[in-house]
């Protein structure tokens, strides 16, 4: 069974969530794109001036999206 990896991107200030939910259209664009199965993306508000923009991906999948988009980082994802 393979794991699951949350990829994280980090957007900080006034715009942080804006800028997230943009970033998660290009995440999902691309995982189409790609042909990449996507576990889940979406955003998560860690304060009014910190979001993050998230995707998750199977294991074997991970290091092709990692090299195309550049996350900020990344870690083990339950499903």
């Amino acid at each position: 069974m393979n794991r699951a990896i949350k990829l994280i991107w980090d957007f900080k200030g006034d715009e942080a969530k804006e800028i997230a939910k943009h970033h998660v259209v290009h995440i999902n664009e691309f995982a189409i794109k790609e042909n990449i199965e996507l576990v889940a993306s979406g955003i998560d508000t860690i304060n009014e001036m910190h979001t993050i923009a998230y995707m998750v991906v199977i294991e074997p999948q991970m290091i092709a999206v990692r090299d195309a988009l550049k996350p900020h980082r990344g870690e083990l994802y339950d499903i």
